[in-house]
């Protein structure tokens, strides 16, 4: 089985340009170490740790529309909505296979599956806060 490196994706609502295009189509890439540990040290980042997943995704989205250049502000343009949306994207695309167990509520004794990421994610990760400090 080929390791899957892109995924194809569209935006709920989509990007306008300035010049009043739509962009909703788009392409999202797997992320490097680098994508996450080089924007650790933008300026933008140290400030405010929410501005991580902007400069994040503007590294691993590769296209949008008819843009093939995805700038911080292009991300900052998007609607929240298209930001969730992205960042669920992000975590498919570069987490493998969940681990599964079974548990036990210990009240009622239903039992349920829960899934557990091998390495407890990353800071780096848009969808997760940072914790550093």
């Amino acid at each position: 089985m080929a390791l899957q490196t892109e995924m194809p994706f569209t935006l709920p609502l989509g990007y306008v340009d300035a010049d009043g295009t739509l962009h909703r189509d788009g392409v999202m890439r797997r992320a490097t170490a680098l994508d996450e540990i080089d924007p650790l040290r933008d300026p933008r980042v140290v400030q405010n740790d929410a501005y991580l997943s902007v400069i994040v995704l503007s590294r691993v989205v590769t296209k949008l529309g008819t843009l093939h250049q995805l700038t911080p502000q292009v991300i900052e343009g998007l609607y929240a909505s298209d930001l969730a949306y992205l960042q669920d994207v992000y975590n498919r695309v570069n987490v493998l296979d969940r681990e599964r167990y079974d548990a036990t509520c210990p009240a009622c004794q239903h039992v349920f599956q829960v899934e557990v990421d091998g390495l407890g994610g990353s800071v780096a990760t848009p969808s997760t806060p940072s914790t550093r400090r």
